[in-house]
């Protein structure tokens, strides 16, 4: 039997020989279906394969749609980060109310208020998009708006409202066409109008390895990162705009607890970084001297301002929302980290 060293060397001499291999997806065909290929292709394949080289993770890959923001003008029954939502003529805008509220560099340093602020739109997401994500019965329209202000709570951070519609019903009768902006705001956490691209990936832990695996590994890590001249966690590990698979920490793992004391599923992350090169950078983005896609290019410089949807969220932090789909009205919590 081979070690794992002989695989990993095996397996780079393939790579050098025949080009970069399969994508990650491909080392577990089960999670991702021909119909999702499609766009799955988009994205340059792996050098290696995660779990022949690493066979410690198998059963670790999980399904994740990457949203790849870019400016754009999306309509109301969009999908989208930053775009217009379909929201009822007759339901009241959200307003935050909370206590305390602040933005930071506020001229002079003070709390915001007591006239509540309006919230701002952040994400919509269509069944049709992204099926995978927890539709409640007779839900196929995921939106989430935020108050655009620092709370003093456990995150942190802005607060964040989950809606579940029904586009049907909501299309049916008159849309609202133009919601109030807040009167005060942290521009750091107000995006800009974007189309998303749902793409169907596998990835792979990095902050939630199983404690002690990760140590376990390191040595293995860096005989790939040296044969292959790209990491694991360069490789198998996102940290971008998604939705499901693992959240994209740039801290320690904090995974909310329900109320019924089951741990909450990941629902999505909104960061401010997205690729603009290697491995999790489409192909159809990159500049016209990528015409080998083993090469990895970065973005066409016309591409460059489009991406992403504008929010710095502090120093470059993420937000993170879980819900529990155990429990009958489905409760959301979020985290935060930079």
């Amino acid at each position: 039997m081979r070690s794992v060293s002989e695989a990993v060397a095996d397996q780079a001499r393939r790579a050098v020989t025949n080009g970069l291999t399969p994508s990650v997806a491909e080392g577990s065909p089960d999670l991702i279906t021909e119909k999702e290929r499609t766009l799955t292709d988009r994205i340059p394949p792996a050098p290696f394969d995660v779990e022949s080289l690493i066979p410690e993770l198998a059963g670790f890959g999980r399904k994740t749609t990457l949203l790849y923001p870019r400016s754009g003008e999306p309509g109301v029954r969009d999908s989208s980060i930053g775009g217009p939502l379909l929201w009822p003529a007759g339901e009241p805008w959200p307003l935050c109310t909370e206590p305390g509220h602040w933005k930071p560099l506020r001229t002079p340093t003070e709390v915001v208020g007591p006239e509540p602020v309006a919230m701002v739109p952040v994400v919509q997401l269509c069944a049709r998009d992204v099926p995978e994500l927890p539709f409640p019965a007779g839900m196929d329209v995921l939106q989430v708006v935020w108050c655009p202000l620092i709370h003093n709570d456990e995150a942190g951070t802005v607060l964040p409202k989950v809606y579940w519609r029904s586009e049907q019903t909501v299309a049916g009768g008159r849309v609202l066409s133009d919601p109030p902006v807040p009167y005060e705001y942290d521009e750091e956490f107000v995006p800009r109008s974007c189309t998303v691209t749902p793409t169907r990936v596998v990835e792979y832990p990095n902050g939630d390895l199983p404690e002690g695996l990760a140590q376990s590994l390191s040595q293995r890590f860096d005989e790939i990162a040296e044969a292959f001249g790209f990491s694991y966690y360069e490789t198998a590990v996102t940290v971008q705009s998604k939705v499901g698979g693992y959240p994209g920490w740039l801290q320690q793992p904090n995974w909310p607890v329900c109320g019924c004391g089951r741990r909450m599923d990941h629902l999505l992350s909104i960061t401010a970084t997205e690729p603009v090169e290697w491995r999790w950078f489409p192909l159809d983005e990159q500049g016209p001297e990528s015409s080998d896609p083993s090469m990895w290019t970065g973005a066409d410089d016309v591409v460059v301002d489009t991406i992403g949807h504008g929010m710095d969220m502090g120093d470059l932090g993420g937000l993170y929302l879980f819900v529990c789909p155990g429990c009958p009205d489905m409760p959301y919590a979020h985290r935060y980290d930079c």
